[in-house]
């Protein structure tokens, strides 16, 4: 399978002016992909931001395993990190985001006030990879469509303000990757999701390891989406699996067509409540403290 990068220029150049941002906001809003909260999240941004107040927001829960998304809420509580699930089909999350944002701010906030200021809005910025929800989360702090957003990467390629009520003040980025996945594993996951442009990559070839991922985690999932017998989801290889689904969806021995399909079934929820990247794949102790 190809080792899949993605890095166009105007990546490094949001790069540039988020740090040049940085200094004007109080809190960091690093929005990941719950489905793969790992994988998504920018090692260069992670390091940049270290410093300031942060609020992790797993975007696109609903999409997400529920109890693998909890097990992932739990860790991050133990490492003492804020994390937040948020449902980009409606505004459930919203008031946890604030209310998030609110709590790792409260030391500064009691500086403001021993110092007699007066208070204002939090001031925000969103941070995260292409195609991880933040022109959703904008849209439903805006509280109507003042950003374009798509199932695809680089929809959003400028910066922008908005305002939620008096209590927060919201800069939007454009998503940024990094220039190179440490792991070819990394890529894979991200094209699985849609965080790197199709043209990068061949569609079999990923529709193949979501197939290899999704019948050893969660078996009969495909079998009763496409309507096959479970015992050839249990003998058949990922390839001919795909051939299987392709020809049950009427296009014939089209496997591309087949792969475009069951790639965009999965990322839109068809196939269910699916996550990738669960603490035990990650090698991790959801009580490690360390």
């Amino acid at each position: 399978m190809t080792n899949i990068q993605w890095y166009p220029g105007h990546m490094a150049k949001a790069k540039r002016e988020l740090t040049e941002k940085l200094p004007l906001v109080d809190v960091v809003f690093e929005l990941v992909d719950a489905r793969v909260p790992v994988s998504s999240r920018n090692p260069d941004v992670v390091q940049l931001i270290q410093n300031k107040p942060q609020v992790l927001i797993l975007m696109k829960s609903d999409l997400a395993d529920p109890k693998v998304t909890n097990q992932w809420l739990n860790y991050y509580k133990q490492q003492n990190i804020k994390a937040v699930p948020f449902n980009g089909k409606s505004n459930q999350g919203i008031d946890k985001i604030i209310e998030a944002a609110r709590s790792v701010l409260e030391e500064n906030a009691l500086k403001r006030e021993e110092k007699g200021l007066k208070e204002r809005a939090i001031r925000a910025v969103t941070v995260g990879i292409p195609n991880v929800g933040k022109s959703t989360l904008i849209n439903r702090f805006a509280g109507k469509n003042i950003t374009t957003t798509g199932n695809r990467p680089g929809v959003t390629k400028a910066q922008q303000w908005i305002k939620y009520k008096n209590q927060l003040e919201l800069l939007d980025m454009p998503g940024i990757l990094w220039p190179k996945f440490e792991e070819p594993l990394i890529g894979q996951k991200l094209a699985l999701t849609g965080a790197i442009k199709e043209t990068l990559y061949y569609k079999d070839d990923i529709a193949i390891f979501g197939i290899n991922y999704l019948t050893k985690n969660y078996p009969g999932v495909l079998a009763k989406r496409y309507n096959f017998d479970l015992m050839l989801e249990e003998e058949l290889s990922a390839p001919d699996l795909l051939l299987l689904i392709t020809e049950k969806r009427g296009y014939f021995d089209d496997y591309d067509r087949g792969a475009d399909m069951l790639l965009n079934e999965l990322r839109d929820g068809k196939l269910g409540r699916l996550s990738f990247e669960t603490l035990e794949d990650m090698n991790i102790n959801e009580n490690d403290n360390k």
